[in-house]
């Protein structure tokens, strides 16, 4: 799995990463695998001291164990000159552009320096499967700004811990294994995005944090193309840079695949007392037929058994519901297509004490308030004419609404929301019109598994 996707389009969606790094233009994958700090000169060969050179020619291969992935814009290294080596050169483009580096799996601390001495820089950075780390960050002409954020890295091994036995993810093919591999491979992938980003240096480091844990289906999942998004990936803008967010979403998943395909095992097998877990499951449940099935039944039993593997290993499992689909009477009212998994969920989280964000109750007045505005601009927060899958807009937003929930939930880890979310009211949410999430670049992707 330590291949980058070849295609320029999978490169550039690996790269929506969570920023951290560039390369080492002689150092080798052994000696990236055996270091925990990775530190990198953007831009032309002098490097600051202490820093490794990066210039525009280093493509990523798994041999040098850094470099440019396939699919990144047309890189310019410009030289200001100054007394300060690291800040007076940088590289930028006119469209994304993707670095990756060789880390094994963990999480890591990324600081990158942002800046032109000569004219302003706008950047938002994505990490690995376009998981939202910087939004907007900008540099007046002659300043620079440092910004850090946190990136988890993975792979599918599980190690024997407690009742879990040793073993592997049973990744989806292709989707998984080679479409998405980027999420499960040995690096880690930044993409750099925005009108005019200016990147001057990048510094990795690999630190103990504490990690939330994300569970779900396809509408809480790290998507990899556009237009399709989800909040698990808007999630970590919304958090300081002293906790992890690790995805472990995937498109057409139901509680009772998370069990069969190990992809609990996998959480449980890294999990820390006091971590946290958020589980959102329920439009493929809905499709689970059968004698127990339902809502009240098979749905319930399966969130109470994931609580149990999470509890016995001392973390926090939050029960989230799953939003709505879009849909709308003659009145403009949301038709309830998932109230009743919704209310499973409500029953599961009271009957055995767990935390509980009604991320459907808050879903309906977020679509009802943009179809109000008109015939079906509701439909500008989802993807094209898909009624269940968001774009980055709608995640955005719901991202939003699971930060607001777990603070009115009194989960610990609100307290490390970052100082700008001030709150989030689902029928006042942030005006389309000012909404500009850079895309990233490429050919629109195949829908994800699920309706």
């Amino acid at each position: 799995m330590s291949s980058f996707p070849s295609s320029p389009l999978l490169a550039a969606r690996a790269m929506c990463a969570v920023g951290t790094f560039v390369a080492l233009s002689t150092f080798s994958l052994s000696a990236a695998n055996s270091s925990s700090n990775w530190k990198f000169d953007f831009g032309t060969v002098n490097a600051a001291p202490g820093y490794t050179a990066v210039t525009p020619a280093e493509t990523y291969s798994a041999e040098r164990g850094f470099g440019f992935e396939p699919g990144s814009g047309a890189l310019v290294a410009t030289d200001r000159g100054g007394k300060d080596p690291l800040t007076g050169d940088f590289i930028t483009s006119n469209q994304a552009f993707f670095f990756s580096a060789n880390v094994p799996e963990g999480n890591y601390r990324v600081r990158v320096t942002l800046g032109d001495s000569a004219g302003e820089s706008t950047t938002t950075i994505k990490a690995e499967l376009r998981r939202l780390m910087v939004e907007h960050a900008t540099t007046k002409s002659g300043k620079f700004e440092t910004v850090e954020f946190i990136v988890n890295t993975r792979s599918p091994k599980i190690t024997a811990v407690g009742d879990i036995k040793e073993g592997v993810v049973n990744l989806k093919a292709p989707r998984e294994s080679e479409q998405e591999a980027w999420a499960w491979d040995d690096k880690i992938t930044l993409e750099f995005n925005d009108s005019h980003p200016a990147i001057c240096a990048v510094e990795i480091t690999r630190v103990d944090v504490p990690t939330i844990y994300v569970l779900g289906d396809s509408t809480v999942c790290d998507q990899s193309k556009e237009p399709f998004a989800s909040w698990g990936q808007m999630l970590p803008r919304f958090f300081q840079p002293v906790v992890a967010i690790s995805n472990h979403g995937e498109s057409g998943e139901t509680y009772s695949s998370s069990l069969g395909r190990r992809r609990i095992d996998k959480i449980v097998s890294t999990l820390k007392p006091g971590e946290v877990v958020l589980m959102q499951f329920g439009h493929n449940d809905q499709k689970e037929k059968g004698e127990g099935k339902g809502p009240f039944l098979h749905y319930k039993d399966n969130i109470k058994k994931h609580v149990a593997m999470i509890r016995a290993r001392g973390g926090v499992p939050v029960i989230v519901s799953p939003m709505e689909r879009r849909a709308f009477d003659d009145a403009g009212k949301v038709r309830r297509s998932l109230s009743d998994f919704a209310e499973g969920a409500r029953q599961a989280a009271k009957e055995i004490d767990a935390p509980f964000i009604d991320l459907n109750a808050m879903s309906v007045p977020f679509y009802e308030f943009l179809e109000a505005k008109g015939k079906d601009v509701s439909r500008q927060a989802f993807a094209g004419q898909d009624n269940t899958h968001h774009n980055n807009y709608g995640s955005y937003e719901l991202a939003k609404a699971i930060a607001q929930g777990l603070r009115e939930a009194k989960v610990d880890v609100a307290k490390y929301l970052r100082p700008d979310f001030t709150g989030f009211d689902p029928r006042h949410p942030d005006p389309l019109e000012t909404f500009a999430l850079p895309a990233t670049p490429g050919r629109q992707g195949p829908r994800p598994l699920g309706e």
